[in-house]
């Protein structure tokens, strides 16, 4: 299981990268492996500024449709477009090409909620 330490992690299996006051967010190698294989990731709330937990989008995988979770307040700045017709990066390359939105964050205050790689693995192996 690839949990790269550099990164940020939500209980809700997603991953965050700090540059700045920007976050770039996607979903872990963990749950794109339970997910299966991913068809679509959808994104409705480009240019939108949400609060920290809400809804931004769904990915859909051959078996059924997740809801993902914001993992910072603020807004959402950049789509991965790549991911329109190659939503499968998402299973191949989750820390890479796989990424799915960028944020600009408006409360850096809520990075330090964020999970370590380390209680990441807990969460996961609980």
């Amino acid at each position: 299981m690839n949990i790269p330490a550099q990164l940020k992690y939500t209980k809700d299996h997603e991953w965050i990268s700090i540059d700045g006051d920007v976050a770039t967010v996607g979903i872990t190698d963990f749950a794109q492996g339970e997910l299966g294989d991913i068809v679509y990731v959808e994104v409705e709330t480009l240019d939108e500024t949400l609060e920290i937990d809400e809804i931004f989008g769904t990915v859909e995988a051959v078996k059924t449709v997740s809801d993902l979770f914001l993992p910072l307040s603020g807004e959402i700045i950049e789509f991965n477009s790549v991911l329109e017709d190659e939503p499968e990066k998402v299973n191949s390359d989750p820390y890479g090409e796989g990424w799915m939105i960028k944020i600009k964050i408006s409360d850096p205050s809520q990075v330090d909620n964020l999970l370590s790689a380390d209680a990441y693995k807990e969460v996961i192996s609980a």
